[in-house]
């Protein structure tokens, strides 16, 4: 039992981060990370937002659609992606304890994922997320047993926001995220 409690010890500290993005198009290479929204999971819930500038002018319908973000407005009023990126490193970093270790944690976090990392990595050189992530859907179908099919928006908030819907905005979205495992931790730590 030493072992468990040297283990222990020199632990670090993990801080969840609530993340959600708005993007032009289905992957990183083709198409523009156009805002990042994200929040620690903690009772202090300090936030982080940005709009960013696109790298083309690809965005599909289906995403236009959803976020209702204009490329124009964002090519002249959004960040670069290289000062977002800096912007959102600083803000994940002044959240952390010396000890500290960013946890990345979404809504279907592969795909929020590869944007995040790609972008890191393309403008910064690294990722401060290192390379894991959570997947609330994924943990929601451990936590309960259900099938994926079960594992949408539609059944979770309905379990956990009370039916409330996302608004596609990044921000709001990764708020509502974060109360929503919020609520799965303490239930899977109440067996």
């Amino acid at each position: 039992m030493q072992g468990h409690k040297d283990m222990k010890k020199d632990k670090l500290s993990e801080i969840y981060f609530s993340v959600d993005i708005e993007t032009a198009g289905p992957n990183p290479g083709k198409y523009s990370l156009l805002s990042i929204g994200a929040c620690t999971i903690d009772a202090r819930r300090s936030t982080f937002y940005v709009e960013m500038q696109p790298v083309n002018e690809m965005i599909t319908p289906e995403s236009f659609a959803i976020h209702r973000l204009d490329l124009l407005q964002l090519k002249q009023k959004g960040q670069p992606p290289r000062i977002a990126l800096e912007k959102f490193e600083r803000w994940i970093l002044s959240n952390l304890s010396s000890n500290g270790r960013a946890v990345f944690t979404a809504f279907n976090a592969p795909f929020d994922w590869m944007f995040i990392n790609d972008y890191f990595h393309r403008y910064l050189g690294r990722n401060p997320f290192g390379h894991s992530a959570i997947d609330i859907k994924s943990f929601y179908m451990g936590l309960t047993g259900v099938d994926w099919s079960l594992t949408s928006m539609r059944f979770i908030g309905q379990r956990y926001l009370e039916g409330k819907a996302l608004s596609h905005n990044a921000l709001e979205d990764a708020l509502h995220q974060a109360d929503i495992f919020e609520r799965m931790l303490a239930e899977a730590r109440s067996f």
